[in-house]
């Protein structure tokens, strides 16, 4: 945890992620975290919101001590009645609200972290500051690898930048009454909340150092699953900031900026090249069981 005292005279960083059966993914993605804040020199804390996992993350996440671990099972049974899912927002507010630091760094349990990201951002949201700017969040550029070559941050309603992986104020989070938990069930609540800073009067920057990783291949079952919600929490969207941010004559409904880069750690291809060859050994062992069984 950070001290009280560590957030008065200088910035800290909160890294708060969500989590869903996701051990191996969700090791790489600490891993990188740890390796980037070894060389941080400011206060910082690592968070993680679990929504229940049966895969093993619970056990593994309780061995680590500089980890704070939220478990809030959103899934199955209990004591014979189906568990309420509860909202994207609803999860992800459980960290934001006991974050302490300074600044919030969002990601996710599918990411890594490319060497500088954080430590850029941070420095960036510290710069804002002595420029007397009212920066409520810095969007860090992001690609789904492998399918995307290019780095992005998006543009939604009213071409106004929103953050999908970076970085907020946490006061900022506190003004505008943290992420929208009944509007949206998973889409579209991170662009509600950064649309929320806009019309409180922040501003919404890019962190032009900064570059995730997203592992576009993972639990396809559970990313299956969400889209099923995607329609209707566009709707939702649109209706809630009609007149304000969205117009209908309009076509600023979003876009993407995009950038090259190349990163000369090749952090992607060294570590979820990993994850695509144990994926690669469990369904070699799944046909090799279905051959035996049929034999």
């Amino acid at each position: 945890m950070i001290s009280p005292d560590a957030t008065k005279d200088s910035g800290s960083v909160s890294l708060v992620l969500g989590s869903y059966n996701r051990k191996n993914l969700l090791k790489l993605t600490i891993a990188s975290i740890r390796e980037e804040l070894s060389h941080a020199s400011f206060p910082h804390e690592i968070i993680v919101v679990d929504g229940g996992s049966t895969d093993g993350s619970l056990r593994w996440l309780s061995g680590q001590k500089d980890i704070i671990t939220i478990i809030q099972h959103n899934r199955g049974t209990w004591k014979g009645k189906e568990i309420r899912r509860r909202s994207w927002g609803y999860f992800m507010n459980l960290g934001f609200r006991c974050a302490q630091g300074t600044y919030v760094c969002m990601l996710s349990d599918d990411c890594l972290v490319v060497p500088g990201a954080i430590i850029n951002g941070f420095n960036l949201f510290e710069n804002e500051k002595k420029t007397g700017k009212k920066t409520g969040a810095v969007a860090f550029y992001w690609r789904n690898w492998p399918d995307q070559k290019k780095y992005r941050v998006g543009l939604t309603l009213g071409n106004k930048m929103f953050v999908n992986h970076g970085m907020y104020l946490k006061k900022a989070l506190e003004d505008v009454g943290y992420i929208d938990e009944t509007t949206y069930l998973f889409y579209h609540a991170d662009g509600d909340l950064c649309l929320k800073l806009w019309e409180k009067g922040y501003e919404i920057t890019d962190s032009p150092d900064s570059y995730i990783e997203h592992y576009t291949h993972a639990t396809l079952s559970v990313r299956k699953s969400n889209l099923k919600n995607q329609k209707q929490d566009w709707d939702n969207y649109l209706k809630k900031w009609k007149g304000i941010f969205y117009h209908p004559d309009s076509e600023d409904t979003g876009t993407w900026i995009e950038k090259e880069y190349t990163d000369s750690h090749n952090i992607a291809e060294r570590r979820f090249n990993s994850i695509m060859l144990l994926r690669g050994n469990v369904i070699i062992r799944k046909l090799i069981k279905k051959y035996r069984e049929n034999k």
